[in-house]
């Protein structure tokens, strides 16, 4: 590949590869730390938040600290003007119309037989 481009051309394709990636890996390493930040929500409790990642960043189930669940909130951290995408807004439209449910799996019992 070096015959073929030169290592003048690998050199800017590598940085143009770089360039296009800090942004998304900020962003990324945003959302993680974002509850660290002075202007997040106060009434959000670190402690009560599950980082998911994708497609959403936070869980945050309110009153846990109290073993007392009182509300879930879906949070999703956005640097800049940066806006939801096509899943994060599906998964919006569906939480803000209430297509939210509870289900429960059992794993059946083992059979001792094998």
């Amino acid at each position: 590949m070096g015959y073929i481009w030169g290592k003048s051309k690998i050199l800017k394709v590598k940085k143009e590869a770089l360039q296009r990636q800090r942004p998304i890996l900020g962003g990324q390493f945003s959302e993680q730390i974002a509850t660290l930040l002075p202007n997040f929500p106060k009434d959000l409790q670190v402690s009560e938040a599950r980082f998911i990642g994708k497609p959403i960043d936070f869980i945050f189930f309110k009153g846990m600290n109290e073993k007392e669940i009182t509300e879930v909130v879906f949070l999703e951290v956005k640097t800049g003007t940066s806006s939801l995408n096509p899943s994060e807004r599906k998964l919006k439209d569906a939480i803000m119309n209430k297509k939210v449910s509870w289900r429960e799996y059992r794993i059946p019992k083992r059979n001792n037989s094998y």
